[in-house]
């Protein structure tokens, strides 16, 4: 799998933030975005179970980061999320997005969450919209530390 790049301060990938999660993301053969996360005691909502914000996070950065696979530089439009099961702290997770259709300026995808046991916690689809070259201009000096870092 191909590793894809992280940054300095997303909640999510970046490395440098003292209270992030610093996941790695990759891109499989089929075109999918795929990471692995086990929460810890700090991402809990309920005691034993992952807080929904955080599974709401996990979610977005994938499906965001199915747009990065495509070349494109994309903002979240719409993200709905349905949790079907809790997601229990202390387990390893695998956090899986791909594309589900791709027009001029949006990109359309999907991902879930899945347990160690294979079920799926919490899925969600999402509408991301192609940022402008000035909102890119903007941001690059942070866009300067995007950098693959190896495992």
């Amino acid at each position: 799998m191909k590793k894809q790049p992280n940054s300095q301060m997303c909640f999510v990938c970046g490395l440098e933030n003292p209270i992030g999660l610093k996941m790695a993301f990759y891109e499989d053969d089929e075109g999918r975005v795929v990471a692995r996360f086990t929460p810890r005691e700090e991402h809990q909502g309920y005691p034993g179970v992952m807080h929904g914000g955080i599974v709401t996070a996990l979610l977005d950065e994938t499906l965001g980061r199915v747009a990065i696979a495509t070349g494109r530089w994309m903002m979240t439009g719409r993200l709905t999320i349905r949790f079907r099961r809790t997601i229990p702290i202390g387990e390893p997770l695998t956090v899986v997005g791909e594309v589900v259709s791709r027009k001029k300026r949006v990109l359309e995808a999907r991902g879930e969450i899945r347990l160690a046991d294979g079920q799926v916690g919490a899925e969600a689809t999402g509408t991301f919209l192609e940022i402008s070259p000035e909102q890119i201009e903007g941001i690059e000096e942070a866009l300067a530390f995007w950098q693959v870092v190896p495992d």
